[in-house]
Formats: C-alpha cells, sequence, structure tokens
C-alpha cells in the first residue's frame, strides 16, 4: 500500500477551537478505527474521515483527496484503502455502536433503507427495485441501516447490503465483486432480523423498541414473529393487506385485511411530535388485534395494537405496545421521518451516493466510513471541523 504522507486541511490557524476539534476527531477516529491491524491502515481511515468532513460537493475519492492533500499519490492510497484493503467492517460497526449507545440513546433501534441509484449492472448488489417513497422504479443498490436514537435523532450504527437471487446465485457476479460465500440471499424481514440480532450481540444491556416501514413486505409475518420470539417490542409499518383477527367479542375470529379495520372505528386523538420535533395535534384510529395462526374462533397470540392516521397514503402501525397510550407509541412512529432525514443528510453532504467501487467489501468499508462521518457531525458539531475552507493546511507526518 502506498504510504505516501497526507497533508489534513484545519480551517483555522492555530485557533484554539481548531486545535480541540482536531484533539476530538483524533480521539474519535483512534477509537473507531481501534480494530485496524496496521498503522496505515489506521492513518488512511482518519484521512478519508476527515475528508468526508471538509470536502464540499460530490464526495469522491480524488475530490476526497485534493481536499486533504497535494500528493497525488494520495488518491491511489484512499481508493486502495476503501476497496481493496483487508479490513473487517464488523469490528468498526461494533466501535460505532459502543460510541453511540454511551451517548444517552433513546430505547429505539430504528431500521431505515438506503436507495442509492446506480448505472448499469456491475456494481454489487444492484438491481431493479421499486422505491415506495419516490413511486419509482430504480437501478439502484439497498442497503437497510441500523440507527440509535440519540436525543430523538436517530444515528447509524450498522448496515447490511441486500443481495437479490440474481447476484447471489451467479458465480461469476459473486466472483467479481468479492462476494463470500458465507453471504446467502436474505429477503428484507431477515435482513431487519440480522440488524436486531447483531445489536443485542454488541450492547449486552440494551433491548430497544425495533422501528422500521415494512409496508412493501409481503412476509412481514416473519419479521413480526421472528421480533416476538427474541421478546423485542416493536413499532413496525405493515401492508394494508395483512391478516388479522380482532379479539374474541369484538367482531368475525376470521381473519381480515388490516386495512378494512378502520372503515367503522372510532377516532382517537394523541399529541404526537409534528416535524422538526414541535407538539402538533394528530388523530389516530385504532384497534386491537391478533396475529392469525390460533383456533378458529380463539385469540392467536398476544394483542397488538394497529393504528394509523387514516387516509389511503398513511401507513398502517403495527405494535406489540398495547399498554403504552396512543401518544407514545405515535411518538415512537414519529421517529421513522427522522431516520430518513438523516439518511438523506448522509446522501447531500457526507458521500452515501459517491462510492465509486463494486466490491462487496468496499461497500461495507464505504458506509462504515460515511457513517462514522455523520455520527461524529451528529454528535459532536464541531464547525471547526466541518468547515469547508481548504485554503490553509498543515502537514501532519
Amino acid at each position: 500500500m502506498n504510504t505516501a504522507q497526507a497533508d489534513t486541511r484545519t480551517p483555522s490557524r492555530g485557533s484554539t477551537n481548531g486545535v480541540n476539534a482536531e484533539a476530538s476527531l483524533d480521539h474519535f477516529s483512534q477509537t473507531i478505527f481501534k480494530s485496524l491491524r496496521r498503522i496505515d491502515q489506521r492513518k488512511w481511515a482518519h484521512a478519508y474521515l476527515k475528508g468526508l468532513l471538509v470536502t464540499s460537493g460530490k464526495k469522491s475519492v480524488r475530490r476526497l483527496a485534493t481536499a486533504i492533500s497535494h500528493d497525488p499519490s494520495v488518491v491511489q492510497s484512499l481508493r486502495q484503502f476503501v476497496s481493496l484493503s483487508p479490513w473487517d467492517f464488523d469490528d468498526v460497526a461494533e466501535e460505532l455502536t459502543r460510541w453511540v449507545a454511551d451517548r444517552r440513546t433513546e430505547p429505539v433501534l430504528s431500521i431505515g433503507r438506503a436507495v442509492l441509484p446506480k448505472r448499469g449492472d456491475r456494481s454489487v448488489g444492484v438491481h431493479r427495485y421499486f422505491d415506495i417513497s419516490s413511486g419509482r422504479t430504480l437501478n439502484c443498490q439497498l442497503g437497510l441501516g441500523s440507527f440509535l436514537c440519540v436525543n430523538d435523532a436517530p444515528v447509524p450504527v450498522d448496515w447490511c447490503l441486500h443481495l437479490p437471487s440474481t447476484w447471489t446465485q451467479d458465480s461469476d457476479r459473486r466472483r467479481d465483486a468479492r462476494i463470500p460465500d458465507s453471504e446467502p440471499y436474505r429477503p428484507l424481514w431477515a435482513q431487519t432480523l440480522r440488524l436486531v440480532d447483531r445489536l443485542s450481540a454488541r450492547t449486552d444491556s440494551m433491548s430497544p423498541v425495533v422501528l422500521a416501514d415494512m409496508s412493501d413486505e409481503p412476509d412481514v409475518g416473519y419479521l413480526l414473529h421472528g421480533l416476538a420470539r427474541r421478546r423485542y417490542d416493536f413499532v413496525v409499518a405493515v401492508p394494508p393487506h395483512l391478516p388479522v383477527q380482532l379479539p374474541s367479542g369484538e367482531g368475525a375470529s376470521s381473519p381480515v385485511r388490516a386495512k378494512t379495520l378502520f372503515s367503522a372505528q372510532n377516532m382517537e386523538t394523541a399529541v404526537v411530535p409534528a416535524e422538526k420535533g414541535q407538539k402538533g395535534l394528530t388523530r389516530l384510529q385504532t384497534s386491537l388485534v391478533h396475529l392469525p395462526g390460533g383456533v378458529q374462533g380463539r385469540s392467536s397470540g398476544p394483542a397488538y395494537r394497529l393504528f394509523t392516521e387514516g387516509g389511503p397514503a398513511r401507513p398502517l402501525w403495527l405494535t406489540s405496545l398495547t399498554h403504552h397510550t396512543l401518544a407514545e407509541v405515535g411518538s415512537i412512529s414519529a421517529l421513522h421521518a427522522g431516520t430518513e432525514d438523516a439518511i438523506g443528510s448522509m446522501e447531500r453532504d457526507f458521500g452515501l451516493l459517491d462510492f465509486e467501487g463494486r466490491s462487496f467489501s468496499g461497500w461495507y468499508h464505504h458506509m462504515a466510513l460515511v457513517s462514522a462521518a455523520y455520527t461524529y457531525w451528529h454528535l459532536h458539531g464541531l464547525t471547526a471541523v466541518t468547515s469547508r475552507d481548504t485554503d490553509t493546511a498543515e502537514r501532519v507526518r
């Protein structure tokens, strides 16, 4: 690996804030990337992280290198570090999870989707995907992210790349993208459970409420039963055709589609967060239900609460938190919008969309670095580091 010295461009000359910002970033980088075995790997991890924080516009490797150094060889060093260098995403994600979990996280694990448009069919995992939020079919990669909430704001700590069967069953594609043999096809519900299990393994005492939008997942029942077996509470957006049963004594016991329950249901009023954390009065329709699977005419397992704001474009949410108020469960479901905002910020400001490589490990490396940059900026907010002033530079040897 090329070990050329990198310039790091700081926004101020000798200022206390600049020195503190650099020391803070150094400490963060040393902690998050301490699992990288070689000194040069840790150096380039720090350089890439700094580049993501100080580079304006598109975060191509060339632009990152130009922002932190005058040495032309830095481009190749950064590219090799992300795409080819043998370091473990899981170890970095574990340190990132611990760092965030120590910052008084809310008891919510939010699962978000990153839709990463791509040209052609060579980038690992690229496929045709219908994006429900835009109503368009896109040629893209699809990543599922795990977010912990700090002060009601989601912060990314883990990722899974969705690999369609067209990739997992194609030996040539697997070889070219260096997809490990241990990576089979997993539907989205299974990927979500995988993220939940990984968080559980990395945090001994944390048992958060799982928040996810699975309104386009036809097999969402597998996710719901999987979370119940793991004793996780959840707030999950479900498809309108999900079969549910009313409790005994409240109607026919045969399964019905979830969306049909609200035609004659009473409205309850709950105060839940509106946009940007403000409080707003929101009307929610709600009903207690069971999931099918028991003996005809009897309750099928535990009771769940189904709720929605109403209207054809509003999601249906199912939650195991039946003893919580509507305001409480509505506040949790409202956090999903914050997860989407976080992903949007990572796309605009931290290079989420700008990975140029095609390898499986390279994708995960890039996601780890982008997540680290966003996490540092969000939790520490040091403008001295995130400034886009690149006119001054200090050489770090």
